[in-house]
């Protein structure tokens, strides 16, 4: 892989919304570049190019993908469009940092790192949160045994959403809470248990297009650790987790964005009783997005050692996971995940 010390340069696949904030953040980063962005409605594209100031317009992803400036494709599509122009990119030579969650299935996942190793680029599901100091921290504080032996972690992610038009609630695009944001609480329980779940619980409320709207699921783990697991479009904004050990708790926010109101911090009890020493770690406030996209320019110039989101094997597993728990909605019954 390329060790050049210039910016990356990226182009992104469509107009999504997201893709404003990953823009805003990233204008910051001494090493990532946003060059240009394709929309199939040009007019649609220009008007976008000029409110965020993106240098280019191409008129289909097709012409971005062919352009020999792009190094790598940002791809905030709808959740059913991820496996296509994410294999279609990896086909094109270019590295992918891809909005979760990463396909639709497990089999689509896999299809896609098929692609980035045939293509020998680099193909990567975003969740900023675990690019943050603040993860970073977590993480740390779980491999030194800092809690002891990990025994229940609690994850979620819900804000209201009322306008039924949203892309978030059409079935047809892949819609729903679980989907959506459910992702993000599945990914943080992976990473702390270190490996899959073998077995899921789950029930919904379901919205009135069909799609899930709240989810609610429980995992068991091989190692011990039971999970639950939060996602929904019908709650104010919530975004919390915490892990409960035999020897302390830690409690945390995994926000992308972070503000005063928003702080990233780590709270730890450290001890058994309910008056242990408790401590608040504060760390640096970095936008999700800016961490992200540097932690990608890092992970393309360096390798798989500079990558602290989730492997190829996390988001796998992380489809599989989803794929349990909406089997187990449908039944109403625990199903076994996957492999």
């Amino acid at each position: 892989m390329s060790t050049s010390a210039q910016p990356l340069r990226i182009g992104i696949v469509g107009a999504a919304n997201i893709a404003r904030y990953f823009i805003k953040d990233v204008r910051a980063s001494k090493k990532v570049s946003v060059e240009a962005v394709a929309s199939r409605d040009i007019e649609r594209g220009k008007a976008f190019a000029a409110a965020n100031g993106v240098p280019r317009v191409l008129p289909t992803y097709e012409a971005l993908l062919a352009d020999p400036a792009i190094e790598a494709i940002y791809n905030p599509l709808p959740n059913n469009l991820h496996a296509e122009w994410t294999i279609r990119a990896a086909d094109a030579g270019k590295h992918v940092l891809c909005e979760k969650p990463l396909a639709v299935t497990a089999a689509e996942a896999r299809g896609m790192f098929d692609a980035a190793r045939r293509n020998n680029v680099y193909v990567v599901e975003a969740y900023p949160y675990r690019a943050q100091p603040q993860t970073i921290k977590l993480r740390e504080l779980l491999q030194a045994n800092a809690i002891g032996r990990l025994q229940l972690v609690y994850a979620s992610f819900g804000f209201l959403m009322t306008d039924m038009s949203n892309i978030r609630l059409n079935p047809t695009l892949a819609g729903g809470s679980l989907m959506d944001v459910g992702s993000y609480p599945i990914s943080l329980a992976r990473m702390i248990a270190g490996e899959p779940p073998v077995r899921v619980h789950a029930m919904a409320r379901m919205a009135e297009t069909g799609v899930d709207r709240t989810v609610v699921g429980s995992l068991e783990f091989a190692n011990g650790l039971l999970a639950q697991i939060f996602s929904s479009f019908a709650t104010v904004r919530y975004r919390q987790a915490h892990i409960v050990g035999d020897a302390g708790l830690i409690e945390t926010t995994y926000h992308t964005d972070t503000s005063a109101t928003q702080p990233p911090i780590v709270n730890i009890r450290r001890g058994v009783a309910f008056d242990a020493p408790r401590e608040t770690i504060e760390c640096a406030a970095t936008g999700g997005f800016l961490a992200e996209a540097d932690a990608f320019h890092d992970l393309v110039r360096g390798g798989w050692d500079r990558w602290p989101g989730v492997t190829p094997e996390e988001s796998v597993d992380i489809m599989l996971t989803i794929e349990a728990v909406a089997a187990s909605i449908r039944s109403g019954m625990p199903v076994t995940v996957g492999t």
